[in-house]
């Protein structure tokens, strides 16, 4: 079979016959061998009978979420292709022709792209238009590296087989991201089609929520791009607290009137070791991502692997932390040779602030080497169980 018509459904009896009865009419039309499968989410109001009635076949998602459903239909699909979209009469069934060219020459994703084609008055909320819709796809474009307008476009099309092999996980609204997402990381053969947007027709809200969806699909994507997340604040933070650590080393100075002093070297201090963090939290969560299957192992680990190991990050470390601690004694010896006795805080703190500095950030290459060092014993024992399953 090429082709599998796919539609989540939670409710939707006014409008989920006319949906079906739609994409029924395009196959009839073309001529392509297909079905039409509808995946009930736990729908009380006879949506899956009417569905079957107009001649779909129902598969039935016990987890509920629209990507719970779409998941589970996706794995129930028997086509080659899947074009998937929303029952509710939004998007127009009849015509998705394009998509299935796309597909035929080879696309992994096929997007339709509601900004390119025809948006019916009231078919979208001004808020989705000019606000959500388009900052989120902008970031995405950014993050990943693609050309995508409109990245939460609900008609899309793609190689059953290729979807199932990027581990699609996610239940809620956020799956709409996911998709592009992996299919991005992947470097699948990604395009886009005009589609139209037409008001939906049901008689109650939307199950999507503006907000509080808006925030899961703005969390994934800042998840699944810890450069952006982690990697590029915490060079800034690195660059902006060095220059202003190596700047207040040597004694306060002055910005035009601003006098920066000890207290800025303590806030300079705060950004290098903040800024380590988040580095290390950047390389850390993209290597666990790979080693749990979430995204393509990513090529740097393999570039680092002759430079980088973890008995060097632990030289690193304790270079950093005994030269923090030396400083730290020699403070300690100056203060006994005064017989303990009160010594200037602000001279003080010029010596106890970088030394405690090397420390913490000692400390921290030390945990990381050791908890990267824990990532690889796990990475091989896993590519370790994969290799004797295949033989």
């Amino acid at each position: 079979m090429e082709l599998t018509i796919l539609m989540p459904c939670l409710n939707e009896a006014l409008t989920v016959a006319a949906s079906v009865a739609e994409a029924r009419s395009f196959l009839a039309r073309t001529g392509i061998e297909g079905e039409v499968l509808v995946s009930d989410n736990g729908s009380d109001d006879g949506s899956p009978e009417l569905a079957l009635q107009a001649g779909a076949r129902v598969v039935y998602a016990r987890t509920r979420g629209y990507g719970a459903a779409l998941i589970e239909g996706i794995a129930q699909a028997r086509g080659r292709y899947v074009i998937m979209g929303d029952c509710d009469r939004s998007y127009d069934f009849a015509h998705l022709d394009a998509f299935v060219d796309r597909l035929r020459q080879g696309d992994a994703l096929v997007m339709g792209n509601r900004f390119a084609g025809a948006k019916l008055p009231g078919a979208m909320p001004p808020l989705h238009r000019y606000l959500g819709n388009p900052v989120l796809s902008f970031i995405g474009r950014v993050f990943f590296r693609t050309h995508i307008r409109d990245f939460h476009c609900g008609l899309r099309g793609f190689d059953r087989e290729a979807m199932l092999g990027l581990n699609l996980v996610s239940t809620g609204m956020e799956f709409a991201s996911e998709m592009v997402v992996k299919v991005a990381m992947a470097r699948l053969p990604i395009s886009e089609v005009p589609t139209t947007l037409r008001p939906d027709g049901r008689d109650r809200p939307p199950h999507l929520r503006t907000w509080r969806d808006g925030w899961r699909h703005l969390k994934f994507l800042l998840i699944f791009c810890p450069r952006w997340l982690f990697f590029y604040p915490g060079l800034v933070a690195i660059m902006l607290g060095l220059l202003g650590f190596i700047s207040l080393l040597s004694g306060p100075f002055q910005v035009r009137h601003v006098g920066l002093g000890v207290h800025s070297f303590l806030y300079m201090s705060a950004l290098i070791v903040l800024g380590v963090q988040w580095v290390q939290m950047a390389m850390l969560t993209q290597w666990m991502g790979a080693l749990f299957g979430l995204v393509p192992r990513p090529g740097w680990i393999d570039r680092l692997r002759p430079w980088v190991s973890t008995e060097k990050g632990l030289l690193v470390a304790l270079a950093g932390f005994t030269s923090g601690l030396v400083w730290s004694a020699m403070l300690l010896l100056e203060w006994r040779g005064s017989g303990f006795s009160a010594l200037d805080p602000t001279q003080v703190m010029r010596s106890a602030i970088p030394a405690v500095t090397l420390m913490i950030v000692g400390l921290q290459i030390g945990a990381g080497s050791m908890f990267a060092s824990a990532l690889q014993f796990c990475w091989s024992s896993v590519a370790g169980q994969k290799s004797h399953g295949k033989t």
